[in-house]
């Protein structure tokens, strides 16, 4: 091992450049989601196209984890994780120019693939750099951002929108993607030997960002067409053909894009089942909070962005904290204990009438927040310290992977609550940061069908705090 990379200071730099990292990306996500309204106004677009611009990132970061991962293991972790800084950093470009609405899906795109080569890379450089007795701390500062994302996002994005146009939430990661791109450049250095004497297993990994793909495009227009429509049941079959296919050829190929030998440690197969449930359970919390106070209460987007705030604070409270305590008495009791906070916390917001007060909505958001922040650095910690050095690109794709899976599948139950609750028009132009204004008679059946969508929220969160504590004792390895 390099000399520079024995030195006590540099798993610091480390944990600071990754993050850095992961706290642009998590601001992004929520500025984009406020500046929707003046984007379709400024490129005459319509909600579908406006869904898009949140959806594209989203799925293009969901399919290409799993290929990313692999090919972080044979070129250098670090290599892609520099590219994904810069490529992250043309897309805001991209962005930022956009004069149509399909350039502006296409540049959201760009900056996916930048951030699926952060996140991949992140967790495997972090799991490589730090011991196994500070790696739940280093996950939990890491994680941590995510929250802070969440707290600055709608604080910072708000300020851009009231001086400057929307086209500057995306100029405002120019100057900050330079810097990281120069920093992760001149202070990352590889700590493990490219696995140059093997090679990409492409159709295995393009077979399975195929299936991937098929299948989220078919949850996302089965809300839209119905799911009996022909492309919905096209798009089905050829999710389940390259899936079969994708099985079929990791059995016989020598290098697979995924070691089944990962699933082979009950610690991982549970540590990945938990973080999926979680997801999907999770994702629809906030969506579903966020039409409630727009819709019920008639707050304006940005006024509900920052109602939500008790969330990500208290998750960005839990996270480090967490993180200790997993690295001394192991990740198990706390990743479970944060599950079950998580499920009262969802229950809680169940809850939620007409006149409910914000006191009674804050509580909610709250323990749902720090159960979030005690859950997810020890399970990631614990998943990623099962895995062999030469596989930690891959195992930290097939966890992501997953849990994104479970977002968009939250995120269409979200919808098809909303939908199935209210207009579909006035669903979409809610879901872009429409004001929009209810009758009673609708708010009441919005609230039926997020109650609903709550309940079976909550139980997923008890079967992923199941999975949780049943995985057994972590093993290291080296």
């Amino acid at each position: 091992m390099p000399e520079d990379l024995q030195h006590p200071s540099y798993k610091w730099i480390v944990l600071t450049v990754t993050t850095v990292g992961v706290l642009m990306v998590a601001i992004d996500t929520t500025v984009v989601i406020l500046a929707l309204p003046s984007i379709i106004a400024d490129l005459h677009t319509n909600l579908v196209s406006a869904v898009w611009v949140i959806m594209s990132y989203i799925f293009v970061t969901t399919v290409l984890l799993l290929a990313l991962g692999r090919v972080a293991d044979l070129y250098g972790r670090v290599r892609l994780y520099n590219w994904g800084f810069a490529i992250f950093t043309i897309g805001s470009a991209l962005c930022g120019f956009s004069h149509t609405d399909w350039a502006l899906i296409s540049s959201r795109v760009v900056q996916g693939i930048g951030g699926a080569l952060m996140l991949v890379n992140a967790w495997a450089i972090l799991t490589e750099t730090f011991p196994p007795g500070q790696r739940g701390m280093a996950m939990g500062i890491n994680s941590l951002t995510f929250g802070v994302g969440g707290i600055i996002g709608p604080v910072l994005g708000g300020a851009i929108l009231a001086i400057a146009s929307w086209r500057w939430v995306f100029f405002i990661n120019i100057p900050i993607g330079i810097l990281g791109t120069f920093f992760s450049y001149r202070c990352l250095q590889e700590s493990a030997r490219p696995l140059s004497e093997e090679r990409l297993d492409v159709l295995g990994a393009a077979a399975f960002s195929l299936s991937l793909f098929s299948l989220l495009l078919a949850i996302m227009l089965g809300i839209q067409l119905g799911w009996l429509s022909p492309l919905v049941l096209i798009l089905t079959g050829i999710f389940v053909l390259t899936l079969l296919l994708f099985i079929f050829w990791e059995r016989r190929v020598p290098y697979p894009a995924l070691d089944m030998r990962l699933f082979h440690s009950r610690v991982f197969d549970f540590c990945v089942l938990a973080a999926s449930f979680q997801s999907l359970a999770l994702f629809a919390v906030q969506f579903l909070i966020v039409f409630y106070l727009q819709a019920v209460r008639g707050d304006t987007p940005l006024h509900a962005a920052i109602l939500l705030l008790p969330m990500p604070i208290a998750s960005a409270i839990a996270g480090p904290i967490s993180g200790r305590v997993s690295d001394k008495i192991g990740p198990r009791l706390p990743s479970t204990l944060g599950l079950l906070l998580q499920a009262f916390g969802v229950y809680w917001l169940s809850s939620l009438t007409l006149t409910s007060s914000y006191l009674h909505i804050a509580i909610g958001l709250a323990l749902t927040g720090l159960g979030g922040g005690f859950f997810f650095s020890p399970n990631t910690s614990a998943a990623m310290s099962t895995a062999p050095p030469e596989r930690l690109g891959v195992a930290a794709a097939t966890l992501a992977t997953l849990r994104n899976i479970g977002t968009v599948m939250s995120f269409a139950v979200t919808l098809a609550v909303a939908a199935g609750s209210i207009p579909r028009d006035i669903m979409l132009q809610l879901f872009v940061g429409t004001s929009v204004n209810l009758s009673v008679p609708l708010q009441q059946a919005f609230v039926d069908g997020l109650r609903t969508a709550l309940h079976v929220s909550a139980i997923l969160c008890l079967i992923a705090a199941t999975f949780s504590m049943v995985r057994g004792q972590e093993k290291h390895h080296g």
